[in-house]
């Protein structure tokens, strides 16, 4: 059964191979796409879950959202964004928390990252997904928080 993965933020998508980090753009973690934020879309903005399921890990910079057949999306705000200790974000939702796709998980400001000097790029990861199965959308596409961004098989 084919699941259909909602990006979690609006903005222009990029490809993982062109996302500056070696952990995503190696696909380590797995295979997947990445956002950049639109600069314009405000001072704070709600990162949303990318499908349904449990919120079975949630960091101020990162969380992981599991489906109920074990599939599970990683989606990392910013890069390097660990070294913010938690500074800028504000958790909407708790570990362990059932969600849809759709609903507020993180607020944050892409603008304020970007202005500390880090990168607001988005990845959003299948985690221990087979490539060949992960369909991203095209690179250099706009989508909306909640546009189809990948579809995986």
């Amino acid at each position: 059964m084919s699941l259909t993965v909602q990006s979690p933020v609006s903005g222009l998508v990029i490809a993982l191979d062109d996302v500056p980090d070696p952990v995503f753009s190696g696909k380590i973690v797995g295979p997947g796409v990445a956002v950049f934020p639109d600069p314009d879309s405000g001072d704070e903005v709600s990162a949303l879950a990318p499908i349904s399921g449990t919120l079975t890990k949630i960091h101020p910079h990162a969380y992981v959202v599991t489906n109920d057949d074990g599939r599970s999306i990683l989606v990392h705000l910013g890069l390097d964004t660990v070294s913010l200790g938690g500074s800028g974000f504000t958790l909407l939702a708790d570990e362990g928390q059932t969600v849809d796709a759709g609903s507020p998980v993180i607020s944050w400001s892409p603008a304020q990252i970007e202005t500390g000097g880090l990168n607001p790029i988005v990845p959003v990861i299948a985690l221990e997904g087979d490539e060949s199965d992960v369909k991203p959308m095209s690179p250099g596409r706009r989508v909306a928080a909640g546009d189809t961004l990948v579809t995986w098989a």
